[in-house]
């Protein structure tokens, strides 16, 4: 927060000497909207353009705009001047405004500059790049289902669009990074895409609404083994099945939230145990949209499919039993959160958990620490010690702790094949990348094109 700050203020006093060399008052670049009115005068551009400054995340791209201009009036016509100049603004303009070498011209008095065909190319390349950048970092970004864990609501290769704007687009962690590169570089495998020299805090702009329950939400990987920044960190795609203030609980695999049965997902996916006095074909359960299935012994068949199609399979002549896998509870499973005997849950059942909001103080001793101490120590940057039974935060002694973020609870849609908050806790709000909008194309993994088009499962809404 206060790097930003100093980029704001450093911005703010590069504008004021620059308005002074145009010939106006310094004081008016401290003065909101109106020193935008003032700016668009000094670089000499038509007054509409200040309806773009008033459009969240349309101004990010009309801003860079004016630093550009800005520059020109300067005689900073060289592409890489410029460049710099949109990527470090907060050094350009005070530099512009501040030195003495540094002489304003009027645009009409500026000399007519004939570009080359490279140059101009290359100018419509660097901008292009840099729109695109900015609506996929502030407005919305393209995502590919890479695995199954949200399979049937979501399918391997579907092609979908994820809205920063629902929940409020991030400011990047990292902000100077290779464009359109998520962690590394394109055709390698481990060389990063991105400096963390400058390193930006949290911060969310205001978002079109909250995550609601059920939301199918984009979000970094709280539980990435390759340590990196939290926006660099792998994509998942999960539902938010609790948010901030809830009490989760799974009894028999059966949602709760704050004591009430939820309703699965209709397209939500388990295992069930299937056995049938006739073989049954690929093909047979291939039309009842059933592709991931194992034989266990003659006759008997472990599946995942919906409760929907579970029911259509009991009524099938030779089905003598469809049951659903559950696992027992009180069946402990080490590798279920929170990875504590004092919790003996497993991915059927667990619960009930409150789910943490900001704000919100809740009492720690040794029984429950384990359901927080990722929390207190990893997503909330403090010093965490247990000592001869006592909790140590920050180096006092305490019995509370009051949680700075809120959390969300994310549980795949193929309950038993997905790796989520029942394997790895709670996801903090800076985690959160947008919600997943659309899926404009469908494409089989198993298939060459054309007949690898999902036409039915492409340009639909994500529910």
């Amino acid at each position: 927060m206060i790097l930003t700050i100093i980029f704001f203020l450093a911005s703010v006093a590069g504008l004021w000497k620059i308005f002074q060399k145009a010939g106006y008052r310094g004081w008016e670049a401290i003065i909101p909207l109106y020193n935008f009115y003032i700016w668009l005068k000094v670089i000499h551009k038509p007054l509409w353009w200040f309806v773009f400054i008033l459009i969240p995340f349309i101004n990010v791209f009309t801003v860079l705009l004016m630093v550009v201009e800005t520059l020109k009036c300067f005689r900073k016509d060289g592409l890489g001047e410029q460049a710099l100049g949109v990527l470090f603004p907060f050094v350009f303009l005070p530099w512009l405004g501040f030195s003495r070498k540094q002489q304003y011209t009027h645009p009409k008095d500026l000399p007519v500059i004939k570009k080359s065909a490279v140059r101009e190319w290359a100018d419509a390349i660097i901008f292009a790049v840099i729109a695109a950048s900015l609506i996929r970092t502030f407005m919305l970004e393209a995502y590919t289902i890479p695995t199954s864990s949200m399979e049937k609501s979501l399918l391997v290769g579907d092609y979908l669009f994820v809205s920063k704007l629902s929940y409020g687009p991030r400011v990047p962690h990292t902000p100077i990074a290779f464009p359109f590169a998520h962690h590394t570089l394109p055709l390698t495998e481990n060389v990063r895409s991105y400096v963390e020299w400058i390193s930006l805090p949290h911060y969310r702009f205001p978002g079109i609404r909250s995550i609601s329950n059920n939301d199918v939400v984009v979000f970094n990987n709280p539980a990435d083994p390759i340590e990196r920044p939290v926006d660099k960190r792998e994509n998942y795609i999960k539902r938010a099945l609790a948010i901030p203030g809830d009490t989760f609980e799974l009894r028999e695999a059966k949602v709760y939230i704050n004591n009430q049965r939820q309703p699965d997902p209709p397209e939500a996916q388990h295992f069930y145990r299937v056995r049938s006095d006739d073989p049954l074909s690929a093909r047979r359960l291939r039309r009842l949209d059933i592709t991931d299935w194992a034989q266990q012994i003659p006759g008997t068949y472990m599946m995942a499919m919906t409760r929907e199609t579970a029911a259509t399979l009991r009524n099938l002549s030779g089905i003598t039993e469809v049951t659903k896998r559950v696992e027992p509870r009180g069946e402990a499973k080490r590798h279920i959160f929170p990875h504590d005997h004092a919790f003996p849950w497993n991915q059927d059942n667990m619960g009930p958990l409150y789910v943490p909001e900001k704000g919100a103080t809740v009492e720690i001793n040794n029984e429950n620490i384990a359901l927080y101490e990722r929390i207190i120590s990893k997503y909330e940057g403090n010093d965490l010690r247990i000592t001869n039974d006592a909790i140590y935060i920050n180096n006092e002694k305490t019995t509370t702790y009051t949680f700075e973020m809120d959390y969300y609870w994310m549980v795949g849609d193929y309950r038993h094949n997905s790796e989520d908050s029942r394997y790895w806790g709670f996801v903090p709000e800076d985690h959160i990348v947008g919600r997943a909008m659309f899926v404009w194309l469908s494409l089989s993994p198993e298939r060459g094109f054309p007949a690898n088009i999902r036409f039915d499962k492409s340009m639909r809404v994500i529910r």
